[in-house]
């Protein structure tokens, strides 16, 4: 046994001994080697064994549960086609003084009357085709492999259903004219869609000529993502926006097999994520100004470890990182986790909207807890809601399948 295992498991007895929680998930863990992040803990093993019976339960749920794309449902007020994904700013009202102006932000607040139907059938596809894929990985049915690709025939490949591969009218405001990146931050909810497919490229559910095809609208997704005005309008955000593109150019160019992006969104983590969100406490300052400083704190801390997880390497391990001021996302999971543990001790404004539905199941105690073998992390996270149901908590949980994040597509 290695020197750092048994430093492990007498770090771990300890733990054990003060807490019957990290006690009973010692007893379930299985210790191996990561190649990605030095773990000593086997990820996949513990989340498998975790998330065994809600995988397969939600999966046998989705098996009778059609494809619905964006050419189900037009919204009159959008410019685009059948085909053209459309939303609305979330926190842009009527004008109350001037029904014909541009409409007004009330940031922190959702207009409950925006047409929501493209953002709702994107995020259905994002919780049953991962939860389809994760059914295929842990049992090896093909059933669900084939439901799965049925999602993803209908939404990237059949031609009379498939989404146009940009999102020249997400997030729009009625009455400006003004360019808005900001709207690209809807298809996060592809990223984990894109990690699933990964998974059927050997699957007879998918032949190669589909799977190629589903790549394809990827790629070219990623090229307007890269390339467009609204594209690198997103890409300068400087808050959790820069972050989220940052992550999906990550995945697709993942899936797609983009090597040169890649380099580029890990060079970017280091040079302009880190450096300029995360203050020397670990804080995330960008978004403890907004109006929902605790829950934009847990999804941008979120987002950052799920960048971790997809770009590290044994030769560059972004868990390590730290930027100038010498924090990185170690400070920064360490400085949120006791909150995210009792809520009650956040010391900062609560959010205006929502506060007491967060947190969920939050990727980055587990991802974080494997790459720093913190069992304490892990404990917590196996606590928390892994399926929540409110719609703003959905809409800022993009993984909610991280058996397939600890495991790599064969």
């Amino acid at each position: 046994m290695s020197m750092n295992r048994r430093r492990f498991l007498s770090i771990a007895a300890t733990s054990a001994a003060a807490a019957s929680p990290v006690s009973r998930l010692l007893a379930q863990i299985s210790l191996g080697k990561s190649a990605r992040t030095g773990s000593i803990i086997d990820g996949a093993a513990l989340v498998a064994t975790t998330d065994r019976t809600r995988i397969l339960k939600a999966a046998n749920a989705y098996l009778t549960e059609q494809p619905i794309t964006v050419t189900a449902s037009h919204a009159t007020r959008s410019p685009g086609g059948p085909h053209d994904y459309f939303s609305q700013g979330d926190y842009w009202w009527p004008n109350p003084k001037d029904s014909n102006a541009p409409y007004i932000q009330r940031d922190g607040e959702t207009n409950p009357e925006n047409f929501e139907e493209h953002r709702t059938a994107m995020r259905r596809l994002s919780v049953q085709v991962p939860a389809l894929v994760a059914a295929y990985v842990l049992t090896r049915d093909e059933r669900y492999a084939r439901h799965a690709a049925l999602h993803l025939r209908a939404w990237f490949v059949t031609p009379a259903t498939r989404m146009n591969p940009n999102l020249e009218y997400s997030q729009t405001v009625i009455g400006m004219k003004a360019l808005r990146g900001i709207g690209i931050i809807d298809t996060l909810h592809l990223v984990e869609v894109a990690r699933a497919a990964g998974f059927l490229q050997h699957s007879k559910a998918l032949p190669s000529k589909e799977y190629a095809a589903v790549q394809g609208w990827f790629a070219e997704y990623l090229t307007w993502l890269t390339t467009s005005p609204r594209g690198l309008s997103e890409q300068s955000q400087k808050n959790n926006h820069g972050a989220c593109w940052v992550l999906q150019v990550t995945a697709f160019s993942g899936f797609t097999g983009n090597t040169q992006q890649i380099a580029f969104c890990r060079d970017r983590f280091k040079t302009v994520l880190v450096p300029n969100q995360i203050a020397p406490d670990g804080s995330l300052p960008l978004e403890l100004r907004r109006t929902k400083p605790y829950s934009y704190s847990i999804f941008c801390l979120d987002v950052l470890a799920d960048l971790c997880q997809l770009l590290s390497t044994p030769a560059d391990n972004l868990w390590e990182f730290k930027g100038p001021n010498g924090a990185g996302i170690h400070e920064a999971i360490a400085f949120l986790y006791p909150y995210l543990k009792d809520k009650n001790k956040w010391p900062y404004p609560h959010d205006v909207q929502h506060w007491d539905d967060f947190p969920a199941r939050q990727p980055n105690l587990l991802f974080g807890g494997l790459a720093y073998n913190n069992l304490d992390y892990i404990a917590l996270w196996k606590t928390l809601n892994p399926d929540p149901t409110v719609e703003e908590v959905i809409r800022n949980f993009p993984v909610r399948q991280p058996l397939l994040w600890v495991k790599q597509p064969a």
